[in-house]
């Protein structure tokens, strides 16, 4: 095996765009509101588990393709999505805008957001590559588009943070990234890249996996491993991916393809031996390859229409996506508000009452709609409101917060100013029907 350097599709896709373990059971240390890891597995905020199943979209260099691609990537049934970000290192900024706006499109497609930090790519080897602390920087920099979406937000460190060389140093980066974001009150879900090149020949992140993830005070670290050349054995597949199931760590396949310029993956024995162990897969990627890794493109031209073979296989085949894809349960929730209006000209009441018409329970809400113009909420009853110009945010009381499935829960404001029912309403970020 060829163990000198090993360049994903990934690094090749931004290449071409720019011309001695010991077992452990990885259990919460503190339950959190959003995505966590429960006995080395990986559950969503409704306590159910979730095994990721998407593709990667290289959002930084089509930036202009990320609306229509995110909403096919969802109608071929995937459940999440891992875009590619830059932290302004070696590729135009994301800044936190446009965070936003690709969070916020992932949740109208009721996909998973993955949020990878690319410059990081092959440190130590590649020259301009940012270290994993400064892809803290980044994410501490665009912190105001993550934090409150937990629920639906995986922060992927970094994208293959070491090369092939000075990969060692993987473990202690990890471990000071880690630290850094949840001292800087990151409850998210935090996913860790292997070294060298994500592929981990050395072994480093699967012998380094249960300090790493002892080292997070949350206990909330996924371990992502990409397979490509290295991994063209169901063996090679089963070995690694098996010796994290059997300590009690949450692994997934952040990236694979099913052929490359590294060697041949097994991307049955991939795909197989994810399900029959409940891990989580995302293939590389939607569309744009290039530097003659064209063929890992899922789709041609950024078409649905257009699936490449290795996308009838990854969405279509044995073991893909719609076999095997399930929404994630934040996205299972279903609502309906009925809103009902007091009003004498100057102003008026509502009376709002949100239904629970989901698969769960509801144990905490916040409900968003837009009020006319001219209007001034003065007061709420049973729930906490808040007001940004026309945007209205309802959040529970300790005395309303849960809802059981079936159930209902009320609250009323008085607002000046002229009364009409919101065109719409949402509930943690879920469109909700009118009643």
């Amino acid at each position: 095996m060829n163990r000198t350097r090993v360049l994903s599709a990934a690094t090749l896709l931004a290449l071409v765009a720019t011309l001695a373990s010991v077992p452990v059971t990885a259990q919460a240390a503190e339950r959190s509101d959003g995505f966590r890891v429960e006995d080395g597995r990986l559950v969503d905020a409704t306590g159910k588990d979730f095994v990721l199943r998407g593709v990667n979209h290289a959002h930084t260099w089509y930036t202009d393709r990320t609306g229509q691609s995110l909403a096919d990537i969802k109608a071929l049934g995937a459940n999440s999505v891992r875009v590619v970000l830059s932290t302004g290192t070696r590729w135009t900024r994301n800044d936190a805008s446009d965070v936003a706006a690709v969070v916020a499109q992932c949740k109208a497609n009721r996909l998973v957001c993955v949020l990878e930090a690319h410059d990081t790519t092959g440190y130590g080897e590649q020259s301009d590559a940012a270290s994993l602390s400064e892809a803290v920087d980044y994410w501490l920099e665009v912190a105001s588009a993550l934090k409150g979406q937990e629920k639906y937000v995986i922060v992927n460190l970094g994208n293959e943070p070491h090369g092939n060389a000075g990969y060692s140093a993987w473990t202690q980066d990890t471990k000071d990234a880690i630290g850094r974001l949840r001292a800087a009150g990151f409850d998210h879900t935090l996913m860790a890249d292997a070294p060298n090149w994500g592929q981990d020949w050395s072994n480093t992140m699967r012998e380094n996996a249960p300090a790493v993830f002892a080292a997070d005070p949350d206990r909330n670290t996924v371990f992502s491993i990409h397979m490509y050349g290295v991994y063209d054995t169901a063996a090679e597949v089963e070995d690694y991916l098996g010796s994290f199931v059997d300590r009690g760590l949450p692994i997934v396949v952040g990236e694979f393809g099913y052929d490359h310029s590294d060697g041949n993956p097994d991307e049955d024995a991939i795909m197989a031996t994810a399900r029959r162990l409940d891990l989580g897969y995302m293939g590389w990627s939607w569309s744009g390859n290039g530097g003659g890794v064209e063929y890992l493109d899922l789709a041609t031209g950024f078409d649905a229409e257009q699936l490449t073979p290795w996308g009838e296989r990854l969405f279509q085949g044995p073991d893909g996506i719609q076999q095997t894809s399930k929404e994630a349960g934040v996205y299972r929730r279903g609502c309906s508000v009925a809103y009902r209006l007091d009003d004498w000209g100057t102003g008026f009441n509502a009376d709002i009452t949100v239904r629970n018409t989901g698969e769960q329970p509801l144990k905490s809400w916040k409900l968003d709609f837009e009020l006319p113009a001219g209007t001034t909420v003065n007061s709420s009853w049973n729930a906490s409101v808040t007001q940004t110009g026309r945007q209205v945010r309802a959040t529970n009381e300790s005395w309303t917060a849960s809802v059981p499935v079936g159930g209902a829960v009320s609250f009323g404001v008085n607002v000046a100013g002229p009364g009409a029912v919101p065109a719409s309403f949402s509930l943690d970020g879920v469109p909700c029907a009118k009643s």
